[in-house]
C-alpha cells in the first residue's frame, strides 16, 4: 500500500509574518483615513485662499500689514451727546405736578372762599401739551418755563380780574424729566433729573453705582434714535464724556462681552474674554497657556476674522466690496516674528488658531504602525 504523508502545520514564523502583513496592510487604511488631530494643517488652510479658488485672503503679517490691520472699534459719544446742554433744574416739563397758592387783596375774591385770604390749588399736572388750567386765568403754558416765569404769567392773567393778586408756584413732583437706569447697577429704576443728578456720572451714583468690575464695565446711553457707548473708566478719567442728561434717556450698564476664540495646538482651547480695551497676539496666546510645546508649529499661527471693507481695502492695497474673510499668518520663528505678533492687535470675534507641527502627524503614524505590529506579535504569541 502507498503510505500517505500529511502536510506539516504552519510554522510560528509563517503565522507572525501573516499577522505582520495584515498590520502593514492596515496602513493603507490609515493613509485613506485621517489620524486624530486638533484641526486643519497649514497646507489645508492655504488651499482655501482666494488664489486657490477659496473665499479667504491669506496674508503673512509684516510691518505694513500689522499697521494696516491695527484697527480697534472705539467707544464714545457723538457730537449730539457732547454738545447737549444741561437741563435747567427749575424748568417745568410735561408730566410735572405743580402746586399754586393765590392771594387776593379783597374780602370776596374770585377764588378764595368767604373769610379766606388765599386759595390753594394742588396736584395740577402739566398735560402732554405742556399746559395747566387755572380758574379765571384759563389754560396757561407751563412747560418750558421756570416756576418764577409761570408765576408771572398767572399773575398777569389774574390781574385783569382781581386787584393785585399774589401767586406762588411750587413743584410737587418732577416726574416730567426722568431717565431710566438699567443693568449692572446698585439699584435699577426711573430717576428724576434734579439739580444734583443732571450729568451721567451723578445719575449712576444716584442709582447706587455699578455692580461690576469697573475695568470691564461699559455704559450705553440711548437717546431717541441715537446711542453712544463708553468704558466706565473713560467716563471717570475724561470729563468730556460726563455728558448732560436729557429727559427720556435710557442708561444701560453692562459687563464687556467682547471675546476671542482660541483653537489648535495651544495650552487651552476655549472662548476667552478680552478683559481690556486692547490686547495683542502674544498676549492672546499667553492667556490660554501659550503654544503647546509638544504639538505647536510656531510658523503656523493664524488669526482669522471678517475684516470691515475699509480695513480690508487698506490691508490688501486694492478696492474690495463688503466685509472680507482674512487669515493672517504669524511666523514666530522669523527674526522679528515675536515683535510682529506683539504689534498685531486682537479684536472681538477673532479666532486664534495654531497648527500642529508636521512631525506630529509622522509621530502619530509611527505610533499607529508600531502599535499594529506589536498587536500582531502578541496575537502570534497567543497562537503558538
Amino acid at each position: 500500500m502507498t503510505e500517505l504523508t500529511l502536510s506539516p502545520l504552519p510554522q510560528r514564523g509563517t503565522a507572525r509574518a501573516a499577522l505582520r502583513f495584515a498590520a502593514m496592510a492596515s496602513l493603507v487604511l490609515l493613509a485613506a483615513c485621517a489620524l486624530p488631530r486638533s484641526g486643519p494643517s497649514k497646507k489645508e488652510i492655504y488651499r482655501g485662499s482666494i488664489e486657490n479658488g477659496g473665499n479667504a485672503h491669506i496674508l503673512f503679517v509684516d510691518d505694513r500689514v500689522a499697521r494696516a490691520a491695527s484697527y480697534t472699534p472705539s467707544y464714545g459719544f457723538g457730537q449730539d451727546f457732547l454738545r447737549a446742554g444741561q437741563v435747567g433744574a427749575d424748568e417745568i416739563r410735561a408730566g410735572d405736578v405743580l402746586g399754586l397758592t393765590i392771594w387776593e387783596n379783597v374780602d370776596d375774591g374770585l377764588l378764595a372762599s368767604m373769610g379766606a385770604s388765599n386759595t390753594s390749588l394742588t396736584e395740577l399736572q402739566v398735560d402732554s401739551a405742556g399746559y395747566i388750567f387755572v380758574p379765571y386765568a384759563g389754560r396757561v403754558r407751563a412747560a418750558g418755563n421756570s416756576p418764577e416765569e409761570l408765576r408771572n404769567l398767572i399773575t398777569q392773567r389774574l390781574a385783569t380780574q382781581t386787584p393785585d393778586p399774589q401767586v406762588t408756584v411750587t413743584r410737587v413732583a418732577g416726574d416730567g424729566a426722568t431717565v431710566s437706569v438699567m443693568g449692572r447697577v446698585g439699584g435699577q429704576g426711573v430717576f428724576p433729573i434734579e439739580r444734583p443728578t443732571r450729568s451721567l456720572s451723578a445719575m449712576l451714583a444716584r442709582a447706587g453705582g455699578v455692580s461690576v468690575d469697573p475695568d470691564v464695565a461699559v455704559v450705553t446711553v440711548k437717546r431717541g434714535g441715537s446711542s453712544g457707548r463708553i468704558w466706565l473708566r473713560d467716563l471717570y478719567s475724561n470729563p468730556r464724556y460726563d455728558i448732560a442728561l436729557r429727559p427720556g434717556d435710557v442708561i444701560l450698564v453692562e459687563e464687556d462681552q467682547r471675546s476671542f476664540t482660541a483653537l489648535g495646538a495651544l495650552g487651552g482651547q476655549t472662548k476667552v474674554p478680552l478683559g481690556s480695551e486692547e490686547i495683542n497676539a502674544i498676549e492672546a496666546i499667553a492667556m490660554v497657556g501659550g503654544l503647546h510645546s509638544g504639538l505647536a508649529d510656531p510658523t503656523g499661527v493664524f488669526v482669522l476674522r471678517n475684516e470691515p471693507q475699509a480695513v480690508a481695502t487698506r490691508v490688501l492695497g486694492k478696492s474690495v466690496y463688503g466685509d472680507q474673510r482674512m487669515a493672517y499668518v504669524l511666523d514666530l520663528t522669523r527674526p522679528n516674528g515675536l515683535f510682529l505678533a506683539r504689534d498685531f492687535l486682537i479684536r472681538a470675534g477673532d479666532t486664534v488658531y495654531v497648527t500642529e507641527a508636521p512631525y506630529v502627524q509622522w509621530q502619530k503614524t509611527l505610533s499607529a504602525i508600531t502599535g499594529s505590529v506589536a498587536t500582531a506579535d502578541s496575537m502570534a504569541s497567543i497562537g503558538e
